[in-house]
Order: structure tokens, then C-alpha cells, then sequence
């Protein structure tokens, strides 16, 4: 069966057009101002007032499947992902075992071929000891190479602080290195002496302060001069503060660039004025920083200094976020309602919605060479969300899809709505009600990166 979205305002590549767009076989077969056709052999979707976006691809969650699924895993994550308009995604290694052999990579491309309802990939983790292993990873199948998560050595600190390490994996690497920059020797400085003021009350506005803006920079422009010697296609997660934005190139084409990163949406809309409201909701590594630097990132998200945006979701139950200082775990859930929080700075004036559609998708498919996703085009797979920019909607518990039960935006008053989410041509999410069909696809890319 075909399936009609009529009369959608379509956003994509720098621009706004009214059309009907016609999926068939999971794919977009036509685009146009007016597609006729005997009504009784299609589905029929009246969009007019409505946005029809590409669906957010998300480079970095955190799933939890395997061995963590107390408080995540594929089927629910993704589930929520779908309601909150995010149609493919990228999941770390740091599971239980950590994915550090391609024997447990595949296996949990198993685990989400059978529950997922977006499309997925899962990166290759490395450590000290497996980087033969590593640089194994299937560059056409798999989305790349990373430590997120994991402790380089000894369970203590992350790759960016080891440079001998990173020399090795740079000049070897044929696939994408994504990394976390943070220095760990400033950080371990700045909690010693924290420790001395407040001993073991230290409270959750501190997080910003021990997990310092000068712990990201320095970090950050250690990595990109080893990467430079070796013209690697590199990576950055998570950048939190204003001066790490421009230290990346905006003179050159997302797709061309070999060093490439990203905001994360609450270091976008979250600062350091709320942690005295939010607390250990808001303890995310890297830190929440500043407005200042609030302001700065969406900047450099419009001047191409950042190329895009992602969630970082990592659930902790509520028990796990608790406790003092030592014991709150740092992540929290963000896929649900990523989109529409990207969306407030539509509203608010601060970034264009198509600008917001070459973060959130076009230029995630670009840096990673994704295969015929993340565009509006004929022949591409209908991975698509429709949006109204004009119904509010306040965030309430009983609305929640996430396993961990909670989130930073409760009670927040939201200016866009989710209506329908399209996984593969398949409406999986419509209305609020979901069809929780694996739909979801191994993503491909293309072999040089």
C-alpha cells in the first residue's frame, strides 16, 4: 500500500515549499505540488498546516542494552525515540560487557534487529587493549569507532589524555573516531580541592566548576593537533563551551571537513542557573556550563563552526540519580523530547527551522556518509516526522516512554507537538498511539570516510 502526505509544508536543504510527498516501499518514490491518484489505493494524510521534516538522527545514545536494561533498553528507548521524532540512531559501548570485540558488536545488532522501531547503529569501543580489534570495524556497517563511556586504562580516564594512544589510532584508523574530550588531570585538581572546602557535601552546582570549562579546552586542542598531523576523520561529542566551538572550521562543507562535532541539546538549553531548581537532574558529563556559553554553541551551530545536534541520552533509574554528589550518576533521558526542545529556539528566534533540519539530520548524514537517509528526496528511505509548530504541550509523567520513569523537562511547557513519526515508510508513531514493530533497519554508510 502507498501512502499520500497531502499538501505539507516540507523543509529541507535551506528551504520552505507546500507539496505532496508519496511513499512506496519504504522509500519517498515522488515529491511533488500535487500527486493525483484513484484514492481507494492509498493512505491518505491531510498535513496542511503541518511541517514535514526528516527525522532526527541521533549520533549518541546510551540504550543500555545489554546488561544494563534495569533502566533502558532498545525496545523502550527507542520507542520513546520514535514518539519524539528521532528516526535513526547511534548507541555507545558502554554496556555490560563493554562492546570491545566485534563478536559482541554483532550481538547487539541481533538484540536491535529484533526490537527496535528506529533504525539503528552501534559504534566499536576501544580501549588500551584492543585497538587491532577495533580498527577490525566494518567501515560500510558500523558507524565508527569511539570510547564514550568506557575507561581507557585501569578504569580510570578517558582516550583524549592519552596522546602516545592516540597517535597509534590515528594514523591507522580507516573508519570515524568519535571521542569525549576532557582532561582528566584538571578535573581530578579541581575535586581535590573541593573536597577540602565542602568534604563530602559538595552540592550539584559545583559540577560545572570540577568538570571546568578549561578541563574541555584543554583537552579539546590537544586532540585536534594530533589529528591534524594525521588528516583522520575525527569526531567530537558533546562540545559544552563556547571557546571549543570555534576552535572547528566553518570554512568547509560538513561533508568534506575530517574533524567534525557536535552540541548536545542540553547544553543548549540548560545552564548553570539551573541547578539550584534541578539539581543532580542536570549532572551530565561534560558539564552543564553557562548562558554565556549557551548562547555561544547555538552560534556557532548557525555559523558551521558545530556541525550538529545530538542527545547523548543516558538513563539512570531515579535512585541512581540521587544521593550526594559522589553517588548521583551523571546522564539523564533526553530522545522523547529532543526535537521539540531544538524546536524552542525556532520559536524563541535563535536558529531558522531549516537550520535546525541540517543539524538534526542533513549534516548527521553527511559527516558520517549515511546511505540515502537524512534528506527530503525521491529514492530516499521516508524516515520523516510531522510537526505542528503552533499546539503547546506541557510534559507530564503519565506521558513518559522512558524505562527510567523521569525526566529534566517535567512540567515544561513546549511550543511544537510530535504528530507522526515514519520509520521506513512505516507510520510507527501517530497521535500518541505506537505500532511497536521492529521497523527500525541497520543503517549503512558509505565505505570512505
Amino acid at each position: 500500500m502507498k501512502t499520500i502526505i497531502r499538501q505539507a509544508t516540507i523543509v529541507n536543504e535551506q528551504k520552505q515549499f507546500i507539496a505532496d510527498l508519496l511513499i512506496y516501499n519504504g522509500r519517498i518514490e515522488k515529491i511533488s505540488k500535487q500527486i493525483d491518484c484513484p484514492t481507494e489505493q492509498f493512505n491518505e494524510i491531510n498535513a496542511e498546516g503541518l511541517y514535514l521534516l526528516p527525522g532526527m538522527i541521533d549520533d549518541q545514545v546510551h540504550f543500555r542494552d545489554p546488561g544494563l536494561t534495569h533502566k533502558a533498553d532498545i525496545f523502550t528507548e527507542s520507542r520513546a525515540a520514535v514518539a519524539g521524532g528521532i528516526t535513526s540512531f547511534m548507541d555507545m559501548p558502554n554496556t555490560i560487557p563493554n562492546t570491545l570485540t566485534q563478536a559482541l558488536l554483532e550481538e547487539k545488532y541481533q538484540l536491535a534487529s529484533m526490537k527496535s522501531l528506529a533504525n539503528y547503529s552501534f559504534f566499536m569501543g576501544i580501549s588500551k587493549d584492543n585497538l587491532d580489534e577495533a580498527l577490525r570495524t566494518d567501515t560500510e556497517t558500523v558507524c565508527g569507532i569511539t570510547d564514550d563511556g568506557l575507561y581507557f586504562d585501569n578504569d580510570e580516564g578517558i582516550l583524549s589524555n592519552y596522546p602516545e594512544f592516540l597517535e597509534q589510532l590515528f594514523a591507522k584508523s580507516p573508519t570515524l573516531v568519535a571521542l569525549h574530550s576532557e582532561d582528566d588531570s584538571i578535573i581530578r585538581k579541581n575535586l581535590i580541592e573541593y573536597k577540602k572546602v565542602y568534604g563530602e557535601n559538595i552540592e550539584p552546582k559545583h559540577h560545572s566548576e570540577i568538570r571546568s570549562a578549561e578541563a574541555c579546552l584543554e583537552s579539546t586542542k590537544r586532540v585536534i593537533d594530533i589529528a591534524k598531523k594525521h588528516n583522520n576523520r575525527l569526531h567530537f561529542f558533546h562540545i559544552s563551551t563556547g571557546q571549543e566551538a570555534l576552535l572547528f572550521d566553518n570554512k568547509v562543507a560538513a561533508r568534506e571537513k575530517r574533524i567534525t562535532a557536535e552540541a548536545c541539546i542540553h547544553h543548549l538549553v540548560f545552564n548553570t542557573t539551573d541547578y539550584e531548581k534541578l539539581g543532580n537532574k542536570i549532572k551530565w558529563n561534560p558539564s552543564i556550563k553557562s548562558s554565556a556559553d549557551n548562547e555561544m554553541l547555538i552560534q556557532c551551530l548557525n555559523d558551521n563552526h558545530l556541525d550538529i545536534v545530538a542527545t547523548d541520552h543516558a538513563p539512570h533509574t531515579w535512585l541512581e540519580k540521587t544521593g550526594d554528589y559522589f553517588q548521583a550518576k551523571s546522564g539523564g533521558p533526553l530522545v522523547q523530547h529532543a526535537l521539540i526542545a531544538l524546536l524552542e529556539l525556532y520559536h524563541d528566534g535563535k536558529m531558522s527551522i531549516e537550520k535546525i533540519v541540517e543539524k538534526a539530520s542533513h549534516h548527521v548524514s553527511d559527516i558520517y556518509r549515511l546511505v540515502d537517509r537524512g534528506y527530503i528526496r525521491e529514492g530516499y528511505y521516508a524516515d520523516l516526522v510531522l510537526v505542528d509548530l503552533n499546539t503547546q504541550q506541557r510534559i507530564n509523567q503519565e506521558e513518559l516512554l522512558y524505562k527510567c520513569g523521569w525526566t529534566p523537562f517535567s512540567d515544561k511547557i513546549f511550543r511544537s507537538k510530535i504528530k507522526k513519526t515514519f520509520i521506513n515508510g512505516n507510520l510507527v508513531f501517530d497521535e500518541g498511539k505506537i505500532n511497536d514493530n521492529p521497523f527500525g533497519h541497520r543503517l549503512l554508510f558509505e565505505k570512505i570516510r
